[in-house]
């Protein structure tokens, strides 16, 4: 395993304030703390060359353990070993294995041309010119960046920013590669080139991604596998196909008709399970459970009466099940 989290918790000690001059002056006298428990006996093991999504609400605990894992905080309680080590305690040779993209925040020198923050990193981490020269080729050929290279980085747009980002977390080839919401204000053309450049990177490198965000196409486009974190305990961690046929199980057939259907109650009578609803211009929806009922039997059941013009399956979102977990009413 290349992450290796056990029995991790992580405390915070806050110092509490009462109000007024009476509570300022106890509080230098005597100190009161309040501990809040931000994360509670995470287990999570990530293979080399996996893609993992790692989601849950905001304050869910995601930050810390991410924190946790970059060698920036270390746990309360448990164990943390990333490519063998313990990141808190080898916080150097821990920094050569990973890399860091937060998509609210840069790491670039802000008034150099991009070109210069690669040459100083290449110094930081380093890099042979050899090893500089082919990483920094790839990437600005991968990540479109030969336009604006000499520029810096205050003058590059948004999308410009965040791949000059990705450039400087990948300059050192790491192994993982941490992404805290990489495609956040960002446009679809944009979004799509990185997410296809991420899905690369993750299949012809084999570099292990972690990947928190609250866009659930970033999701379903990188990653095969999700954990989610509420108040600071795991609610689930797996497939996402898994996840969609453990708790979305519901599936929609639209069909399209050459006339309007009056006596869909009826054609479902033997589907006491099934749920229809009129879209107008002929056409139907039919919400099914897969695992109760064949979308092949509820076209039988219409085909008989009725020309069929078009049909379509529509599959669960991710968003479906997320948003029961945010509701607080993901059960199994």
């Amino acid at each position: 395993m290349i992450i290796e989290l056990q029995h991790v918790g992580k405390t915070f000690k806050q110092a509490v304030k009462k109000p007024g001059l009476a509570g300022a002056l106890k509080h230098i006298m005597t100190q009161e703390y309040s501990y809040k428990e931000a994360v509670k006996d995470v287990n999570i093991d990530i293979s080399e060359g996996e893609a993992v999504a790692y989601v849950g609400p905001n304050g869910a605990g995601k930050s810390t353990t991410i924190k946790m894992m970059a060698g920036i905080l270390h746990p309360t309680t448990g164990t943390i070993k990333v490519c063998g080590m313990e990141p808190y305690k080898k916080r150097v040779e821990n920094a050569k294995n990973i890399g860091v993209v937060f998509g609210q925040r840069t790491q670039l020198w802000w008034d150099i041309p991009i070109q210069e923050t690669y040459t100083l990193l290449r110094d930081v981490y380093e890099l042979s010119e050899h090893q500089y020269k082919k990483q920094l080729d790839m990437l600005t050929t991968l990540l479109d960046m030969g336009d604006f290279m000499h520029l810096p980085a205050r003058k590059l747009s948004l999308g410009q920013r965040m791949r000059a980002d990705l450039a400087a977390a990948l300059i050192h080839n790491p192994k993982i590669l941490y992404l805290d919401e990489p495609t956040i204000g960002l446009d679809i053309v944009v979004k799509k080139r990185i997410r296809n450049f991420l899905r690369e990177l993750n299949k012809e490198n084999h570099t292990t991604l972690l990947l928190t965000t609250h866009d659930l196409e970033d999701i379903e486009d990188i990653c095969d596998r999700i954990v989610i974190i509420d108040k600071g305990s795991l609610v689930y961690d797996g497939g996402l196909n898994e996840m969609k046929d453990k708790y979305a199980r519901e599936r929609a057939l639209v069909l399209e008709t050459t006339g309007p259907v009056s006596d869909a109650k009826v054609r479902l009578k033997n589907f006491s399970e099934v749920r229809s609803e009129d879209l107008g211009d002929n056409r139907i929806k039919l919400y099914f459970d897969r695992f109760e009922i064949r979308a092949a039997q509820l076209l039988n059941a219409f085909s008989q009466d009725y020309e069929i013009v078009d049909f379509k399956i529509d599959e669960p979102k991710i968003e479906t099940v997320i948003m029961k977990m945010y509701a607080g009413k993901l059960q199994e």
